[in-house]
């Protein structure tokens, strides 16, 4: 049997951090309802656990969302991941074909090159030397490209970068120190014993000339092992517990849990899994706009983690989901806000008295303009003109008053006034018999699609006004217009909405693609989501925007949103802004 002292460190470490983490993780699972349970025994032997896996290779290894987002951090962030992965993967194959068994303990893949002399050779063992090598400098560039963005965060692309509490610096020198102590291991051992391959061999032979091998080889294993236990106890109370619980993740909101509108061990489980890669504070207009950058959600998640008073950023947050379309472990960062905030507001049934039983026209299409856009009545011009122009016979649900969809008690938290509100619509919406529900609103047709559990089929009306188009119902003629589009965050990222946008204005004007298309769009600035900041930090994040978008030099500025539509037009001298429904009204 292969064994030495050193080796204790490393098998200690390691058994604790399995141990608690599978405790940690049957507690938060025993919590979970029965239902989610259900679907969990559902989702395991089924095609849905070989898309987790391949995520897990993805996200958790590869992290292919960091590489489209950042080149430079992707790669480092793979070396450590990857590397690490594949230097256990190798080191085992490895010591099984030297033992021709799998029946090893753990630490003697990972200390293979202490207790295989140099001398005794094994099927490709040259082989496996060489790749060890590679695998090991992989890992030792990523580390460098760390250095450096610990040193300037703007060498890897970020503006900023988080910032680390004292255990997660420790943890993270721990980390830093664990492969350059086991390059040295490596190549002391093979200056005094031979072995290794084109890294650790060169690097021994350079090393026996200058230093006393025989009194450092052993002291560097002891060191190595001792990092590697050291990281593992520590692993659990640090950030870097997102390593083993985002793979967690990952398998079981492809199992089907989703996060609720509580608090609950799933959302634990994703504050567990946030990386604090930085990403998301780098995207967030409350800092490219405004300059914060201590309320974004890895600031939110590290402050519930720690127990730490997060009041100011459960408000202080735009809703606009740019966070959550870079966010490489794919969190509901939104949905996870949502459940912090408390559910204060109380109204009942009697509240909305004043809504007075509407009567309805028979019709097969139901029309809903919503808040705002009664506030932008061009919008409703726009689709009374194109209903008419397509013969469409509808009936204009809240064409005389009506009640909010309840999204502005929804993004406060009030969970309870939300529902009174969805109760009192869904009644007036299902009695007008209507198969399909349009609004001009994103923020009413993500609420409708959502909440209320209709049987009609709902629409934004750029989906409509698409079918409309495609089944040549409206025959607009194209223009001259460049245009730039600002999807709106409910339709774009909130709804997935981004196909029929695109064709309308693709066929009606000179649409100009822009890299805050699709899901990169921009706030607007007019978010309800947000109770924290002032009326002029508004102005200032949809300035910021409207500077960007009108940089392109479109003719017009084109959104779907009446509530965007009106913070984008507050800047008279700004380019003309205009809903997509007014300008397929102009050119049909």
């Amino acid at each position: 049997m292969y064994y030495d002292h050193f080796v204790l460190p490393f098998t200690i470490g390691l058994n604790v951090l399995i141990i608690f983490l599978i405790v940690k993780y049957i507690r938060w699972i025993r919590t979970f309802s029965r239902q989610e349970k259900k679907l969990i025994l559902k989702g395991m032997f089924t095609v849905k656990t070989l898309k987790a896996i391949k995520e897990t290779f993805l996200e958790s290894l590869v992290h292919h969302k960091i590489f489209r987002t950042n080149p430079f951090l992707g790669y480092m962030h793979m070396c450590f991941a990857l590397g690490w992965f594949l230097l256990i993967v190798m080191g085992k194959t490895e010591s099984m074909v030297y033992h021709t068994s799998a029946l090893n303990p753990p630490y003697f893949a990972i200390f293979f090159r202490y207790f295989h002399p140099a001398n005794e050779t094994f099927p490709y063992s040259n082989v496996f030397a060489f790749i060890m090598d590679l695998i090991l400098l992989f890992i030792l560039s990523g580390l460098f490209l760390a250095l450096a963005k610990r040193i300037s965060s703007r060498i890897v692309g970020l503006k900023k970068a988080t910032r680390h509490r004292p255990l997660d610096l420790l943890i993270l020198t721990v980390l830093w120190l664990i492969f350059p102590l086991r390059f040295l291991a490596e190549s002391f051992t093979s200056g005094l014993r031979g072995g290794g391959s084109f890294l650790t061999h060169t690097a021994g032979d350079a090393f026996s000339t200058l230093l006393p091998l025989d009194a450092l080889s052993y002291p560097a294993w002891w060191a190595y092992s001792s990092a590697l236990g050291l990281f593992f106890l520590l692993l659990p109370f640090s950030r870097y517990m997102h390593i083993p619980t985002e793979i967690v993740y990952i398998f079981l909101k492809n199992w089907g849990i989703r996060q609720g509108k509580t608090f609950n061990a799933f959302s634990e489980i994703q504050v567990y899994s946030c990386s604090r890669c930085g990403i998301c504070i780098d995207r967030c207009q409350l800092n490219t706009s405004l300059g914060l950058n201590d309320t974004q959600a890895v600031y939110f998640l590290k402050k519930i983690r720690h127990g730490r008073d997060y009041s100011v950023q459960q408000e202080n947050c735009l809703m606009c989901g740019r966070c959550e379309a870079s966010c490489p472990v794919d969190l509901r960062h939104n949905a996870l806000r949502l459940s912090k905030r408390p559910d204060l507001i109380r109204i009942t049934k009697d509240t909305y008295n004043y809504v007075k039983p509407l009567s309805f026209t028979p019709a097969k299409v139901a029309y809903f303009a919503g808040c705002m856009g009664h506030l932008t009545p061009g919008v409703i011009r726009a689709m009374r003109l194109l209903f008419q122009k397509a013969g469409v016979s509808y009936t204009f649900i809240d064409e005389n008053g009506g009640v909010c969809c309840g999204r502005p008690m929804l993004l406060s938290g009030n969970q309870n006034a939300a529902s009174v509100i969805v109760e009192k619509n869904k009644a007036i919406l299902e009695a007008s018999k209507a198969e399909i529900l349009v609004t001009s609103c994103p923020i009413c047709y993500k609420t409708f699609k959502e909440e209320y559990g209709l049987q009609m089929q709902v629409m934004h009306h750029t989906e409509y006004i698409d079918y409309l188009i495609q089944q040549h119902y409206l025959i607009p003629r194209p223009s001259e217009w460049r245009t730039v589009f600002h999807n709106p965050c409910e339709l774009g990222r909130g709804s997935k909405v981004y196909a029929a946008p695109n064709r309308i204005l693709q066929a009606v004007s000179q649409k100009i693609n822009t890299p805050y298309d699709d899901e990169n769009s921009l706030c607007c600035g007019g978010s309800l989501a947000n109770t924290y900041i002032s009326g002029a930090q508004r102005h200032r994040i949809s300035t910021d925007a409207l500077r960007i978008y009108t940089s392109y030099q479109p003719d017009v500025l084109v959104t779907a949103c009446p509530l965007c539509k009106k913070t984008f037009a507050k800047k008279p001298d700004a380019i003309p802004v205009k809903d997509i429904a007014e300008i397929v009204a102009e050119t049909c």
